[in-house]
Parts: structure tokens; sequence; C-alpha cells
């Protein structure tokens, strides 16, 4: 990773650690809009976090794809809710455009406005407080200009979704492959989420008392929890070369092994931690709920599983 990147990294950081507590996430998913709208702003204005993939032309900080993966991952650890997901893959999308619409792409750039793509219209990211949105069918892309939005109920409520209807409609020009963009980005916020739903678990297991023991050291739990930093990184391997080489076959990769070890360290953690963990009290149902929420957003890992069989057949 270059310097300027990892130096991304932790100024990501220090604003989650400093803004981004439990308790604040907690407030912040139950706030009127579904995420710290001040969190937001510090993020744009001091971090650029809207502006990574948008070119230095357009108001933006001319990034890649991988300076936006390193921003999600962070905000992922801690299961932060903004609409930076939504508003990256808008981008994206009014980049890919036949004709650019340079006023909309600066203002989501500025988090000025918030963005959104449908891949299903169903369950759509940031579908409740997007001001542009696009949706993606895998051939055209398409600008809905005007929509309605109604709520989803989900199981994972550090992440609204909605449903949206469109209204007037126009056609963008091609489809760049936005599903493999988005599927890159969620599986490095899985990521994320997953080493830190692990950090949590061995620092439970070291402070648990158990026979006049912490529980961590027994060899029993020493296994597991070895085979669940061993599944953490490799799917962060796996989701690395995504990033760095973004394809339809790497994307499904991504998603796959991001889902896989995600869902895993999460119900691990719910058996070590016990009965606390699925009390509403504790962060950990949090992470379990995330998990299996995002396992199925933008198609669960069989569909993704189903891609790669044209690869080994």
């Amino acid at each position: 990773m270059s310097d300027e990147r990892e130096l991304l990294r932790e100024t990501v950081a220090a604003l989650v650690d400093k803004h981004a507590s439990p308790e604040a996430v907690r407030q912040a998913m139950e706030s009127e809009r579904g995420y710290d709208e001040s969190l937001w702003k510090l993020l744009c204005e001091q971090v650029g976090a809207a502006a990574l993939v948008v070119p230095e032309e357009l108001g933006g900080a001319g990034g890649e794809l991988a300076d936006a993966a390193i921003v999600i991952e962070e905000l992922g650890r801690s299961l932060v809710p903004t609409p930076l997901l939504g508003t990256t893959l808008a981008e994206l999308a009014l980049l890919a455009a036949d004709e650019r619409d340079a006023d909309a792409i600066e203002k989501l750039a500025e988090g000025a406005a918030i963005g959104a793509v449908v891949f299903d219209p169903g369950y759509v990211v940031n579908g409740g407080v997007a001001d542009v949105v696009v949706a993606a069918d895998g051939e055209k892309l398409t600008r809905w200009s005007t929509f309605t939005a109604m709520p989803v109920t989900t199981m994972d409520p550090t992440r609204r979704l909605a449903r949206l209807e469109p209204g007037d409609t126009t056609d963008l020009g091609a489809d760049p492959g936005l599903a493999d963009s988005a599927a890159i980005l969620l599986a490095a916020e899985q990521i994320g989420a997953a080493a830190k739903c692990l950090d949590l678990t061995v620092s439970y297991a070291k402070d648990r008392v158990q026979f006049g023991r912490p529980i961590g050291s027994f060899q029993a739990l020493k296994h597991r929890m070895a085979d669940l930093y061993v599944a953490v990184q490799s799917a962060r391997a796996v989701v690395a070369d995504a990033v760095a080489d973004p394809t339809p076959t790497s994307a499904a990769l991504a998603r796959f092994s991001a889902s896989e070890a995600f869902s895993k360290v999460a119900a691990e953690a719910v058996q070590i931690h016990g009965g606390i963990a699925i009390t509403w009290e504790h962060d950990v149902q949090l992470y379990f709920k995330r998990a299996h929420g995002s396992a199925q957003l933008l198609g669960p890992p069989r569909e993704h599983l189903r891609r790669l069989e044209s690869e080994v057949l």
C-alpha cells in the first residue's frame, strides 16, 4: 500500500475513533436520516471521502476504486452508517454516461448531494435519502429524474434500505459493469467488519474468566480463533486482488470470500460470547446482523459462486 493510501486509512480511522463510538453509531442508525450528518460532513471536508473517484477537473480527488475501498473498509470496521457506498457508485455511473452531468457529479463529490444506484429496486442502499439515482441492469444505465421511495424493514439496523419506483427516466449509456464495482466495495466493507468482529471476540476471550482461567487460554478456543484469523486474512487477500485488478471474476471471488468469512466470524463470535451476544445491548449482535444482511445484498454468495462456474468447468 502506498504512503498516501496508508495516510488516508489512518485519517479515516482517527475520525471514526473520535466521532463514531458504538454509542454514536447507535444514535446515528436511529436518527431521521439513518446516519450522522456531522460526521458525513467531516468525512467529505477533511478526507474528501465523497470525491475520491471523481476526476480533479470535476472537483474530485482524481483517485481510484482502491481509494474508496480503503475508506469504506475503515467505516465498515465500526459499522458506521454513511451514504458513501451509494454515493460513490452513483458517481461511477455518471462518469460512465455518454454525456456527463458535471453539476450533479460536483455536488456528489462535495457531499452536498447523496447518490444511489439501483440494482434491485426492492433493496436500494441510500434509497431513502438519495438525490441522484441511477439504475444499472448490466447492459445500460438509466437516470431516474423522479422517483418515489418507501423504507424497507431489514434485519440490519445499521444500513437502511428503501424500495424505489421510477418516474421520469433518461438513458445514460452502457453499463460499464457497475455491479462488479459495487461487489468489490461491499466486499472491502465486509472485510473491515469481519476483522473488527474478530478483534472484539479475541478481546472478550482474554477477559472472560471461567474455571479460574481466561477462556482464551483453552486450546479449543485458540484453534477456533486461529481458524477465524486465517479465514479473514485469506478473504482479505482475495479482496485486495480484486481492488487492484477489478474484473467480473475477481469481483465475484471477492464477494463470495468476504461474505463467507464475515458470516463465519459473526457466527463464532456469538458462540464464544455466549448469551450476551444476542442481547440488544451488545455490539456483537449488530455485527451478526450486518454479516447476514450484507451477504444477501447485491446477490447472495451462491449467485457469485455460479458466476465462477464457467471459470472452472
